[in-house]
């Protein structure tokens, strides 16, 4: 074992010494010791190795986890330095910003499961746009889309395009802007993406609510032409750009997935379009780990198993690997707390 390294009782990743473990991680320690629990627990032990021998993390969150806040701790980790990028669904990126600006009009639904066709009319039929238990005002979407329509008519005009995020964080940039804001800005992840100049990648931005406010302006005039965001292929390239940057300095970038899709598949696939399309010889990523609720099936990649990845040139055979097969909204706080040392 290597040198300051501490062995796992129950067989998991070494971890290098760190910050102190406190409550959460003593108690995960103690308790989550088999099944999806000590996958959870190693997933966390060896995010803190890989971070102590110098590596990054890019974070990949599909879902609805804006929605979920998972801004509350998502945030402390981009403060702290242990997530420096982010791939996530487009949806995810503005309903952050939704979040931040209406949370006190948003209206709980617990008893989801039971809603007839009916109920559900009557909520759309009040603007609330249901996401599990939550439903979203559309007001809100209506509020944002003003600011973005004067970026996106700017950048246009001005032949200056920039990614979906860059829009993103002018727009936080306005003035009296954060006058509006009804959540605490230190529970925000954008917030923090932003203060620390994080690159958020969306992959398929026009599956989205700002994807068709964009296109509706193109094609009422408000905005003259798409050419006012960067494309799809623009971001793959600026993330081949970002990954090549510590490629050549050495540092090991990991990759952490909360669910599966094109936030997930977009990122990893770097690697493989490197070295096989660049020709570029770049290293496999240095730890992966994904937390999904899809079970695995023919043709799935949410629930596919991460040996699969091998094939694909996106990991190796020793890298550190890990399924967690339960709620991302569950277990995804409490990793981000073990890596946090509380």
């Amino acid at each position: 074992m290597p040198p300051g390294l501490i062995s796992n009782a129950n067989g998991g990743q070494p971890e290098r010494k760190g910050p102190a473990l406190t409550a959460i991680s003593d108690f995960l320690n103690l308790n989550f010791r088999h099944f999806n629990a000590r996958e959870t627990v190693d997933a966390a032990k060896a995010w803190r190795h890989h971070l102590a021998e110098g590596g990054e993390m890019l974070l990949a969150m599909a879902g609805a986890m804006s929605t979920a806040e998972l801004g509350i701790s998502l945030s402390q980790m981009i403060r702290q330095k242990k997530i420096h990028a982010i791939s996530c669904t487009a949806a995810n990126l503005e309903e952050e910003v939704f979040n931040l600006f209406a949370h006190n009009d948003y209206q709980m639904v617990p008893d989801y499961r039971d809603l007839s066709p009916e109920e559900e009319a009557k909520l759309r039929d009040k603007g609330m746009n249901r996401v599990t238990d939550t439903c979203i005002p559309e007001t809100v979407m209506r509020k944002t889309e003003k600011h973005l329509v004067d970026l996106w008519a700017d950048a246009a005009r001005n032949r200056q395009p920039k990614f979906p995020y860059e829009f993103i964080y002018d727009l936080l940039d306005r003035p009296g802007i954060r006058d509006g804001f009804e959540i605490p800005p230190e529970h925000s992840w954008i917030l923090a993406a932003k203060d620390m100049n994080l690159p958020v990648y969306t992959p398929g931005y026009e599956d989205s609510t700002h994807g068709g406010i964009f296109t509706a302006s193109v094609m009422s005039g408000r905005v003259e032409g798409h050419h006012a965001i960067k494309s799809g292929t623009q971001q793959l390239q600026h993330l081949a750009d970002w990954y090549c940057q510590r490629a050549e300095n050495n540092t090991p970038v990991g990759i952490f997935q909360i669910g599966g899709g094109i936030a997930g598949d977009f990122p990893i696939s770097v690697v493989p379009m490197l070295i096989q399309d660049f020709k570029k010889e770049v290293p496999y990523w240095a730890y992966f780990a994904q937390i999904s609720d899809s079970t695995t099936s023919y043709g799935s990649y949410s629930g596919a198993v991460p040996n699969e990845k091998i094939t694909w040139e996106k990991i190796d055979v020793d890298t550190p690997k890990f399924m967690i097969n339960s709620d991302a909204s569950i277990v995804a706080p409490l990793i981000f707390a073990y890596v946090m040392g509380q």
